[in-house]
Protein backbone atom coordinates (compact mmCIF):
# COMPACT_ATOMS: atom_id res chain seq x y z
CA UNK A 1 0.00 0.00 0.00
CA UNK A 2 1.49 3.10 -1.21
CA UNK A 3 0.08 7.21 -0.43
CA UNK A 4 1.71 9.93 -2.70
CA UNK A 5 2.48 12.81 -0.72
CA UNK A 6 0.36 16.07 -1.67
CA UNK A 7 3.01 18.73 -2.94
CA UNK A 8 3.17 22.25 -3.11
CA UNK A 9 6.35 25.05 -3.81
CA UNK A 10 6.09 25.29 0.23
CA UNK A 11 9.66 25.21 1.19
CA UNK A 12 9.08 22.90 4.64
CA UNK A 13 5.86 20.36 3.69
CA UNK A 14 4.45 17.97 7.22
CA UNK A 15 2.67 14.86 6.17
CA UNK A 16 1.88 12.01 8.70
CA UNK A 17 1.48 8.77 7.03
CA UNK A 18 1.03 5.37 8.25
CA UNK A 19 2.87 2.34 7.03
CA UNK A 20 1.68 -1.06 7.89
CA UNK A 21 5.01 -2.83 8.88
CA UNK A 22 4.98 -6.19 10.07
CA UNK A 23 3.91 -6.63 13.50
CA UNK A 24 5.01 -2.71 14.54
CA UNK A 25 3.28 -0.83 12.35
CA UNK A 26 4.59 2.51 11.89
CA UNK A 27 3.11 5.87 12.15
CA UNK A 28 5.32 8.69 10.65
CA UNK A 29 6.04 12.27 10.48
CA UNK A 30 7.84 13.05 7.10
CA UNK A 31 9.15 16.49 6.30
CA UNK A 32 9.75 17.61 3.30
CA UNK A 33 12.00 20.78 2.65
CA UNK A 34 13.82 22.73 0.43
CA UNK A 35 17.46 23.38 0.94
CA UNK A 36 17.67 26.93 -1.45
CA UNK A 37 22.24 26.64 -1.26
CA UNK A 38 21.98 23.43 -2.48
CA UNK A 39 19.22 23.60 -5.00
CA UNK A 40 17.77 20.49 -3.51
CA UNK A 41 14.47 18.93 -1.99
CA UNK A 42 14.96 16.87 0.95
CA UNK A 43 13.18 14.23 3.30
CA UNK A 44 13.28 13.87 6.44
CA UNK A 45 11.10 10.45 8.60
CA UNK A 46 10.59 10.64 12.11
CA UNK A 47 8.41 8.05 14.33
CA UNK A 48 5.78 10.05 15.28
CA UNK A 49 4.53 8.09 18.56
CA UNK A 50 7.66 8.54 20.18
CA UNK A 51 9.72 11.30 18.43
CA UNK A 52 12.52 9.84 17.48
CA UNK A 53 14.62 11.01 14.17
CA UNK A 54 14.85 8.01 11.62
CA UNK A 55 15.90 9.80 8.62
CA UNK A 56 17.64 12.92 8.44
CA UNK A 57 17.38 14.79 4.61
CA UNK A 58 17.75 12.14 2.39
CA UNK A 59 18.50 13.93 -0.97
CA UNK A 60 15.03 13.48 -3.34
CA UNK A 61 16.59 11.86 -6.59
CA UNK A 62 14.07 10.85 -9.13
CA UNK A 63 13.67 7.03 -10.50
CA UNK A 64 14.56 7.19 -14.20
CA UNK A 65 15.28 3.90 -15.71
CA UNK A 66 15.22 1.44 -12.89
CA UNK A 67 13.15 1.78 -9.44
CA UNK A 68 15.18 4.12 -6.83
CA UNK A 69 14.01 3.12 -3.39
CA UNK A 70 15.78 6.34 -0.94
CA UNK A 71 14.68 4.01 2.09
CA UNK A 72 16.29 1.08 1.36
CA UNK A 73 19.40 1.80 2.75
CA UNK A 74 17.77 1.95 6.09
CA UNK A 75 16.18 -1.60 6.19
CA UNK A 76 17.94 -2.40 9.02
CA UNK A 77 16.23 -0.20 11.22
CA UNK A 78 13.88 -0.67 13.63
CA UNK A 79 15.28 -3.96 14.88
CA UNK A 80 15.25 -5.04 10.66
CA UNK A 81 11.23 -3.89 10.19
CA UNK A 82 12.68 -1.00 7.64
CA UNK A 83 10.72 2.42 7.03
CA UNK A 84 8.90 1.03 3.68
CA UNK A 85 10.16 2.48 0.34
CA UNK A 86 10.06 5.57 -0.94
CA UNK A 87 10.22 6.53 -4.85
CA UNK A 88 10.68 9.99 -6.74
CA UNK A 89 8.69 9.96 -10.32
CA UNK A 90 7.95 12.06 -12.80
CA UNK A 91 4.69 13.67 -12.70
CA UNK A 92 4.95 15.67 -16.13
CA UNK A 93 6.95 14.12 -19.66
CA UNK A 94 9.87 16.24 -19.05
CA UNK A 95 9.96 18.17 -15.98
CA UNK A 96 12.71 21.28 -16.35
CA UNK A 97 15.20 19.57 -13.75
CA UNK A 98 16.54 16.07 -13.79
CA UNK A 99 15.72 16.13 -9.96
CA UNK A 100 13.43 18.12 -8.16
CA UNK A 101 14.84 21.54 -7.46
CA UNK A 102 13.55 25.14 -7.24
CA UNK A 103 10.17 25.87 -8.42
CA UNK A 104 9.84 21.94 -9.83
CA UNK A 105 8.90 19.65 -7.16
CA UNK A 106 5.05 19.57 -8.21
CA UNK A 107 6.54 18.07 -11.29
CA UNK A 108 7.31 14.49 -9.60
CA UNK A 109 5.15 12.66 -7.42
CA UNK A 110 6.47 11.49 -3.80
CA UNK A 111 5.79 7.78 -3.30
CA UNK A 112 5.65 6.44 0.43
CA UNK A 113 4.65 2.87 1.66
CA UNK A 114 5.39 -1.06 1.49
CA UNK A 115 4.51 -3.63 -0.93
CA UNK A 116 1.43 -6.15 -0.07
CA UNK A 117 2.37 -9.27 1.41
Amino acid sequence: MFTVLPLSEDPRQVFTVDLPLGESPLHARAEIRYLEILDRWVLSLWDNSDGELLVNQVPLICSYEQVNDLLAPFSHLRSGQGLGALYVIRDVDRPDTENPAGGTLTQFKIIIGVWDE
